[in-house]
Parts: C-alpha cells; sequence; structure tokens
C-alpha cells in the first residue's frame, strides 16, 4: 500500500511510474470542482424560470460557495488525519451524490440543499488535489507541471459558460449535472487505485468539533455578505452578520489554542513563509476575486460598449491570466526562487486594477486609448490573479509543516475563498455608499489597487523561501 511522504523542496527527484495516475485522477478532481461552477452560472437564468425562482436563485451559487467555504479547513484536516486518498474518494462520491440530487431536485429548497452537499464534495477534492501534489512532487517538478494545472483552469473557465449554456438551452439544467457522472466514475477508480493511502498514528478520537462549528458560523457570516446584495445593503442584518462573524473568529482563534488537535494548528504559523503566504493570499482574494463583479462597470464606463462586447473584452482577463502562467511554468525553471514571482504577481494587479480604475473617468477620451487602457488592464489584472495563485500556493507547500500538511493548504486556501468574500461585501457596501455613481467604481478598483500594494509590505521576504529550504 502506497502511503504519504513528506514534501521536499529540494533538487528535482525521479517521478515514479505509478504517480502518473494519481497526478491525472487529481487533475479531473480539480476539473469537476472548477467546471461546475463556470456552468452553473452559464446556466442560471434557464433554472431561475423552470423552477420559478426569483431572487432566491441567489442560493444556488451561494449555497455552494458557503458549503465549499466551510468545508475547505475539515477536508484539509481529514487528510492529514485519514490520508489523502480516502478524503479524495470519499469526496468524489459527494460531489457525486449532490449532483444527482441537483439533477432530480424539482424546487428551489432541495436544488439549494443539493447544491452545498455538491459544494462539500468540490472542497475535499480542491484541498485534496492542492496538498497531494505536495506530497507526491518536489518544487522543481510542481514548476514543471504547473502547465497542466493551467490547462485545467483554462478548460473550466473557457468551456464551462457555453456548455453550460448549450445543455441548458438544448437538453435542459439538469444535464449539467449529470455530465459531472461519468467524470466522477473514473476519477473514482484511478484516485483509489493511484493515490498515497494514510500515513501516521493519528485517529478522529478528539476531532475539534467545536471548532468546525466556530467556523461553520464565522465563515457563513461572511460569505452570506459576500453573495446577497439585498443583505449586504441593509444596515441591520449586515450589522448582526458582521458582529456574528467577528465574535465567532475570536472564539475560534481561542478554541484552537487550547484544543489538543485543533482544526487549524497554531503551529502552521510558525513559520514566516507560511504565515506570509497566507495573509497575501488573503488581501489577493479581496483585491482581486473581490472586484469581479465591478470590473465589467468599469469597462462599460469607459467605453461605453454593450453587453455583449464588454463580456468580449473581459476574455482579456482570462488570456492574461493563462499567459503568465504558461510563462511561469517554463521561466520558473530556470529561475525557480517563488518569493520573486509572487512580487510580480503584485505588482502587476497594481497596474492592472490601476488603470482599470481610471476607465470611468476616460468616456471623453480617444476610444483607442480607451480600449487599449481597458485591455491592457483586463490583461495585468488577469495575469496577476493566475501569478499570485500559483506562487504562493507552491511557497505555501514549500513552508508548511509535513505533519499539517494539509490543514495548512486548506487555510492557505480559505484566505483566498474569505478573501474574495469579504471584498465582494466591503466593494458592495462601498458602491451602495456612493449612490451606485461611476465615482464608487473608480474608488472600488482604486482601493484594490491599494490593497495589493500592502500586499508588497507583507509579502514573504527571500530569506523566509531560504529557511524554509534549509531546513
Amino acid at each position: 500500500m502506497k502511503t504519504e511522504a513528506s514534501p521536499r523542496s529540494g533538487n528535482r527527484r525521479a517521478v515514479p511510474a505509478r504517480v502518473e495516475p494519481a497526478f491525472f485522477a487529481l487533475l479531473l478532481g480539480m476539473l469537476l470542482a472548477q467546471l461546475d461552477t463556470n456552468i452553473v452560472v452559464a446556466a442560471l437564468p434557464g433554472i431561475g424560470d423552470d423552477l420559478d425562482a426569483g431572487p432566491a436563485i441567489a442560493g444556488v451559487t451561494a449555497a455552494y460557495l458557503l458549503a465549499v467555504t466551510v468545508t475547505t479547513p475539515i477536508a484539509g484536516k481529514l487528510g492529514d488525519i485519514l490520508g489523502r486518498r480516502a478524503v479524495f474518494v470519499g469526496s468524489v462520491l459527494v460531489f457525486a451524490a449532490g449532483s444527482l440530487a441537483c439533477a432530480l431536485a424539482r424546487s428551489m429548497p432541495l436544488l439549494v440543499a443539493a447544491r452545498a452537499v455538491q459544494g462539500m464534495g468540490g472542497a475535499g477534492l480542491i484541498v485534496t488535489a492542492v496538498s497531494t501534489l505536495g506530497v507526491l512532487f518536489d518544487k522543481t517538478e510542481l514548476i514543471r507541471r504547473q502547465v497542466w494545472l493551467t490547462a485545467v483552469t483554462a478548460i473550466a473557465a473557457l468551456a464551462g459558460p457555453p456548455v453550460g449554456g448549450y445543455l441548458s438551452a438544448w437538453v435542459g439544467w439538469p444535464a449539467i449535472f449529470l455530465v459531472n457522472l461519468p467524470v466522477c466514475v473514473l476519477a473514482l477508480v484511478i484516485g483509489y487505485c493511484g493515490l498515497p493511502g494514510r500515513s501516521g498514528t493519528t485517529s478522529l478520537r478528539g476531532f475539534d468539533l467545536a471548532g468546525a462549528v466556530l467556523m461553520l458560523v464565522a465563515t457563513s457570516g461572511i460569505v452570506v455578505l459576500g453573495s446577497f446584495e439585498a443583505i449586504a445593503g441593509s444596515v441591520v442584518p449586515s450589522a448582526a452578520l458582521l458582529a456574528l462573524s467577528v465574535l465567532a473568529t475570536i472564539a475560534f482563534v481561542g478554541r484552537e489554542r487550547r484544543a489538543a488537535d485543533p482544526l487549524v494548528p497554531p503551529a502552521i504559523f510558525a513559520s514566516r513563509g507560511l504565515s506570509r503566504s497566507i495573509i497575501v493570499t488573503g488581501i489577493g482574494g479581496a483585491a482581486l476575486f473581490g472586484t469581479f463583479t465591478f470590473v465589467p462597470l468599469a469597462v462599460n464606463a469607459g467605453t461605453g460598449y454593450d453587453v455583449s462586447t464588454v463580456s468580449t473584452l473581459l476574455v482579456a482577463l482570462t488570456a492574461g491570466q493563462l499567459v503568465i502562467t504558461a510563462t511561469f511554468s517554463v521561466v520558473a525553471r530556470k529561475f525557480p526562487r517563488i518569493v520573486p514571482w509572487g512580487r510580480l504577481g503584485l505588482m502587476l494587479g497594481v497596474v492592472g486594477l490601476g488603470l482599470l480604475s481610471i476607465l470611468p473617468l476616460g468616456s471623453t477620451w480617444p476610444s483607442p486609448l480607451v480600449l487599449g487602457i481597458a485591455l491592457v488592464g483586463l490583461a495585468l489584472s488577469g495575469a496577476a490573479l493566475g501569478l499570485l495563485m500559483q506562487a504562493y500556493t507552491l511557497l505555501g507547500i514549500t513552508t508548511a509543516p509535513p505533519e499539517h500538511f494539509g490543514s495548512a493548504m486548506a487555510t492557505l486556501t480559505l484566505a483566498r475563498q474569505l478573501g474574495g468574500s469579504i471584498g465582494a461585501a466591503a466593494f458592495g457596501w462601498l458602491l451602495i455608499m456612493m449612490s451606485g455613481s461611476s465615482d464608487a467604481t473608480v474608488a472600488i478598483l482604486a482601493v484594490a489597487a491599494v490593497l495589493l500594494a500592502i500586499g508588497l509590505v507583507v509579502a514573504p521576504r527571500r530569506r523566509d523561501e531560504s529557511e524554509a529550504e534549509s531546513t
């Protein structure tokens, strides 16, 4: 039986042939989780019409996001206890069950509940993939394989919306969930045979259930604020949710310091490289994921183009992400220090969001100039997103303590998710306070650029990476 080994960050080592099926299974799992989100978003209009959902349709996306956010740290901890193979297999089964339940749902409450189940499986697939990659490969090999991870992201981003729209229009929206099932079967078979099994002597006895409940309360409030504009725009409910989340977070931190086997071990923050990576990942999530809703508004205000043309221009975001990640997977083999790459991503984001923030001010400027600013700003913002995700995930892998590897990767992923929810809620409030004017879009994107500039100050240093590799 294959067992897990500690991740290493030294020179490239030979990769056993049996690892390739495991890598393929992880790619399938990541594809399932990422593709599903994009497919469902494109099919939401059809779902809303068929189920007469009205405003409740937002729950389809919010339920998935909430389940992913809450389950992420739990899945990471279970991976440390039970092994990556067990958690991967369980996540595939849960994701498949959720997909089937979604396809069979004939009411909004049932669909929302099924999406929550699907989100629980999706969280396990993502966290297990990230943590297992660090177990299977050293840093050099991980850099080399970034091109495959980029391909999965590209397929999900480019194929998801048209596939979702086509299936919803011509076959019916249940088909967008049924297509997951054959892929789940393939991932299940390959993953069970190829992924490493359990190692260590820890057990589920003493699992930090109280910490999990506090995490549920803290993250639920944040995700709801970032997902429902009606709640975020109402003073009393938003203030109550924010206060609840803050109090639960304080209680959670206290609990983790006292727990014998904490859900998020404080020991992972002893590594300066990892703790700084977690912080800057959260900042990047707030600045980049949190502004997705407002970027089209800025492009529309500056160019005056209609919705379809603006949507076409947004392809530059994906193009920037794909180009930089493909470049990284090749060039970083010769320049493997990750810290400079992460800082480059932050600087690209500062410039990209800065350019987008001035677009609403350029409605009277020459059209070619405005179009050029829009395309460059979009491409640089997409490049920043792709590079930050890769660089700080890799840095986290090389600096995380082996005994808490799954928890560390889950915390890194959670920081990105919560950052996006906090950013969406905070920027939504700012838009409401400024009465939805174009000046509000300028302010939102400018603040996001400043956040990334702050990220440059708190980002990992070269010595953090060097110290990790010397231990």
